[in-house]
């Protein structure tokens, strides 16, 4: 009798020994969900149709978002650019881990399309947007003044 059980047990590690888990993808890359937390019209009827927005292209060298990072969305059949402001990725000491990928939709002059934005978004966010306005051209201090909480 307990070589039987034996044998199940080793039988049944072998057999899980076949399935492959593949790590959850926490970084900001192609196809990846994201959720809108600004106000905006489109924003609002993606997330309420459950079709959140999909990330088509990061704008940086890498391919991989971070904070502060401009991201090309589909959203409800369209193109739309983005910023995240909320990543689920380990983040450096004192930036805030979010439980989703968090962005705010912006026009192709870095204003944004809503006018307030619903959840905390971190301090460093402050930082990295005011060195990308001073050196790409875009105008991100309508998006630093919409944000009415500070992580």
């Amino acid at each position: 009798m307990l070589s039987s059980c034996l044998m199940k047990q080793t039988c049944s590690s072998i057999i899980f020994r076949n399935f492959h888990i593949s790590y959850q993808c926490l970084e900001i890359q192609k196809l990846t969900r994201l959720r809108v937390v600004d106000n905006s019209e489109i924003g609002k009827q993606a997330m309420a149709e459950g079709r959140p927005p999909r990330c088509i292209h990061v704008y940086n060298k890498t391919g991989v978002g971070r904070i502060g990072d401009k991201v090309l969305v589909a959203i409800k059949g369209e193109k739309k650019k983005a910023i995240l402001v909320g990543l689920k990725q380990n983040q450096k000491p004192n930036v805030p881990k979010f439980d989703s990928n968090n962005i705010v939709l912006i026009e192709d002059d870095g204003s944004p399309l809503g006018t307030r934005i619903h959840v905390p978004i971190p301090t460093i966010l402050r930082t990295i947007l005011k060195e990308k306005t001073q050196t790409k051209g875009a105008d991100y201090t309508k998006l630093l003044s919409i944000a009415s909480r500070f992580v």
